[in-house]
């Protein structure tokens, strides 16, 4: 498949950023792996009647985005497939058509929809045992599902998904594969919208390189054109107006010269050229760009999407502009002039003005906010740490340890309430304050471990950053700083042998955390049952700020991906546990007068509850239960996320806790003309009820039960016969 002919579907991806989206080499690599004899699925459907024909299925998708037919005709085409291929027992066909649908439901703004199908391909890649390798069947998968995760804003998820990407593509792709240039602008878009333009402009310079490098002819390539469009933007939104005006205008150049004008990517550099027209307070070429862009997206995918919106609403604010400002603007204006303005922009070089009064963005086109994101940085412990890292130790590693640069892992992982993000002004009143932890290998700790950490308890701890981001401290180097500089005490529990920061080896740090160096073997499953959930949210949870070698992402990956057969032993045990606790126990005690074996039984019931939520939304993708302190914190998070499923359980859970107070010591009539406790009892016995039943049609949706049965305890046997191991251990007696 052509690379033009890809990409045309794939315009979808994030507006201006489409072509170097991974989605444009998904479905050659899920068809490469349909291929691989190893794939039993793939090699019984060709000997089939009803085998799925991937590169069929490919071609008719393909013919639908040629003919501009994708608004009416690709989604019923995709959910078909999707059908076929299960039907016809092809699984890794299924797997290219998953990758297909999530890049089409994102360029339809269909997040709500795209959840299950993000949830759906990365349980068929671990049961496909895609997760254990370096395909390149998995890497453009999780590329995928990350791109999904990021539209629809869940970038904490998006980033995890992005980096374990990164750890495939460094041992499955050539150094000038153009996926790895749509993994870094991928990872650029995520930067520019979480309020790291620097690190966007980073990524996006290595993929300019990496696809200029791999171009037979760089001034007609589309992809090429695209990355310009891309490091236009974000130099724009680092107020860098003389580069991004001549990479916007470069971007339009190369569609001119390779005649690419009628490429449905062609709207991405118009609107990208007119944005920063638009900061240049060029309103009459804003307008003509922008209308141009929508005559683009109109012919290729109708008006019903949201680029046709953003990008008429920033035509509305260009217009506006120019009105204000004593400019006549043409209705309908000819697009010529855009291109001409472009051709003369490129042909000026560098002497363009860089202005530096520009007005306020329109909405960004690449990302709501790349546009409107300031600089100011809170003072939460994970955004101080990386401040602390970025203005503090790393200038000192490059100083004393500089062939060790490339070799050093940072970022904050492991036990305090700031490494799961739920710290606030509470939480500073101790062991809080700028920390970080530096991960090495064990020949590296040996060689300058003990000399390191000598080196970062020097460090200066009266550290704080400002509004802008920047730090602020003195040479007081005893002292935890908060955001006003007044030490935080450390408590012994954060010293010593169970310190918190510093220096460690890899294999030390998670020993430390789950008793385990690494992660437990795939056909371990009784020692993955050995180790609670909420040690495993300690193992995984924090964010790393840097990992050259990718050692320590794929130890700490290796604790994420719990093996299927697990996850499903375990959410059959908390099926029985709600139903003992919750729908038999509890309503039994009430019924008894026995306050303290109800509370306790409802208290049974939301752990498990809880647990069965994060199981279900499956860890690799949602994490794990944190301890009971933060529970409900992370619950809460998780049910906002667009992708959560099982959403409206955290609320329904706190209601119960609300309501049992009453239920299990009301009485029968406390209070003057009191009702007693039956209300209470009522509505919790209904909310346990309600849960259930949302339980069992999470479960028929996933295929893993065909019952309606209710109690859930009689799920537990369908449950158990979807786990592929004979060992006894994940089986219920």
């Amino acid at each position: 498949m052509a690379d033009e002919e890809a990409l045309l579907k794939q315009f979808a991806a994030q507006f201006a950023h489409g072509p170097n989206d991974a989605d444009d080499t998904d479905a050659a690599a899920a068809a490469q792996h349909a291929n691989n004899p190893k794939n039993q699925a793939a090699t019984n459907a060709e000997q089939s009647s009803t085998s799925f024909d991937t590169q069929q299925f490919l071609n008719g998708l393909d013919a639908i985005f040629d003919r501009h037919a994708a608004a009416t005709e690709a989604g019923p085409y995709l959910e078909q497939a999707m059908v076929d291929a299960e039907n016809a027992g092809d699984e890794a066909g299924l797997l290219t058509v998953l990758n297909e649908t999530m890049g089409f439901y994102r360029s339809q703004g269909r997040h709500k929809d795209n959840q299950w199908i993000v949830q759906r391909a990365l349980e068929l890649a671990a049961r496909m045992g895609l997760t254990t390798g370096t395909s390149e069947a998995w890497a453009t998968t999780l590329i995928n599902c990350a791109t999904a995760m990021r539209a629809a804003k869940q970038y904490d998820q998006a980033e995890d998904l992005y980096h374990q990407a990164q750890d495939v593509c460094r041992h499955s792709l050539a150094p000038t594969d153009r996926r790895l240039a749509a993994l870094h602008n991928n990872l650029s878009m995520l930067y520019s919208e979480t309020n790291r333009p620097d690190k966007a402009e980073l990524e996006l310079r290595e993929a300019l390189r990496i696809i200029e490098a791999s171009s037979v002819n760089p001034d007609e390539d589309i992809d090429v054109a695209s990355s310009h469009t891309n490091l236009a933007l974000t130099l724009l939104t680092e107020h860098k107006l003389e580069g991004a005006h001549w990479h916007a205008a470069k971007a339009l150049d190369i569609y001119k010269t390779g005649h690419l004008e009628h490429s449905a990517h062609y709207a991405s550099a118009l609107a990208g050229y007119a944005q920063v027209c638009f900061a240049e307070k060029r309103y009459a070429d804003a307008v003509a760009g922008y209308r141009h862009a929508l005559d683009v997206i109109e012919e290729c995918y109708g008006k019903d999407t949201d680029y046709w919106r953003i990008t008429e609403d920033n035509l509305r604010q260009a217009e506006s502009q120019a009105q204000a400002a004593g400019i006549d603007i043409v209705p309908n204006d000819t697009t010529d002039a855009t291109t001409a303005s472009a051709q003369e922009a490129t042909n000026a070089g560098t002497s363009r003005q860089n202005s530096t009064d520009a007005p306020v963005m329109p909405t960004a086109l690449v990302s709501d906010s790349a546009a409107t994101a300031t600089s100011v940085v809170g003072i939460s412990g994970l955004k101080l740490a990386r401040a602390f890292w970025t203005q503090v130790g790393k200038p000192m590693i490059a100083a004393k340890y500089p062939q060790y640069v490339a070799r050093i892992a940072v970022g904050l992982v492991g036990h305090g309430s700031e490494c799961y993000g739920f710290d606030d002004a509470y939480s500073q009143d101790h062991d809080f304050g700028p920390r970080f932890c530096l991960w090495l290998s064990d020949e590296d700790y040996t060689a300058i471990g003990e000399q390191l950490q000598t080196d970062y308890d020097a460090l200066p701890r009266d550290f704080s950053i400002d509004a802008q981001g920047h730090a602020v401290f003195s040479t007081n180097t005893s002292a935890i700083a908060t955001d006003h500089g007044t030490p935080s005490p450390a408590t012994p529990r954060a010293q010593g042998a169970n310190r918190r920061d510093g220096v460690f080896r890899i294999g030390d740090f998670f020993e430390s955390i789950t008793g385990y160096r690494t992660a437990p073997a795939q056909t371990s499953p009784h020692e993955w049952l050995m180790l609670d959930e909420a040690t495993l949210a300690a193992a995984t949870n924090g964010e790393v700020f840097a990992d050259p070698t990718g050692q320590f992402s794929k130890t700490r990956q290796g604790f994420k991906d719990m093996p299927d057969d697990v996850r499903l032993a375990l959410i059959s045990k908390r099926l029985g546990m709600i139903a003992q606790a919750g729908q038999y126990n509890l309503p039994r005690s009430l019924k008894r007068g026995d306050g303290a074996a109800a509370w306790l039984s409802i208290h049974e019931f939301v752990n498990a509850a809880s647990s069965l939520v994060f199981l279900i939304n499956v860890p690799m993708v949602a994490g794990y239960l944190p301890y009971y302190k933060w529970q409900f914190a992370a619950l809460r998070k998780l049910s906002k996320s667009m992708f959560a499923l099982l959403p409206d359980v955290a609320e329904q859970l706190e209601s119960v806790m609300r309501l049992s107070s009453a239920a299990c010591y009301g009485g029968a009539g406390f209070g003057e003309g009191g009702k007693g406790s039956a209300p209470a009892i009522d509505q919790i016995n209904g909310i346990v009820e309600h849960i259930a039943a949302e339980i069992v049609k999470e479960l028929q949706r996933e295929h893993l039960t065909t019952s309606t049965e209710t109690f859930l305890e009689w799920q537990r046997p369908y449950i158990e016969d979807h786990i592929a191991s004979d060992d006894p251990v994940l089986k219920s007696l």
